[in-house]
């Protein structure tokens, strides 16, 4: 098992579309693997946009990202990133 602790950067935080970015990366990039967040005193696996979105991840806030899988290394480092991203979707 592989950890990274990560810091969010996008200004509105861990929203609906960070969290679809991140597991559309999960899911298309490392299906063989198993991914937990750690906020506070809860943890969640990252299989659904709502287990993310309940950790409450603002701006700022710091989380502990864990990886099972074939390759750990490039996978935590890769959806790490994405946590750490300031995002700059479009206004809708």
């Amino acid at each position: 098992m592989k950890e990274r602790l990560v810091t969010i950067r996008n200004r509105a935080g861990i929203h609906c579309r960070p969290s679809g970015v991140i597991l559309n990366a999960i899911n298309q990039e490392f299906p063989y693997h198993r991914f937990t967040v750690t906020a506070g005193e809860n943890t969640v696996e990252l299989n659904s946009m709502l287990a993310l979105i309940s950790l409450g991840l603002a701006q700022g806030a710091t989380a502990m990202l864990r990886c099972e899988g074939p390759e750990e290394d490039n996978a935590v480092r890769r959806i790490g990133d994405l946590f750490e991203k300031e995002f700059d979707f479009p206004p809708r």
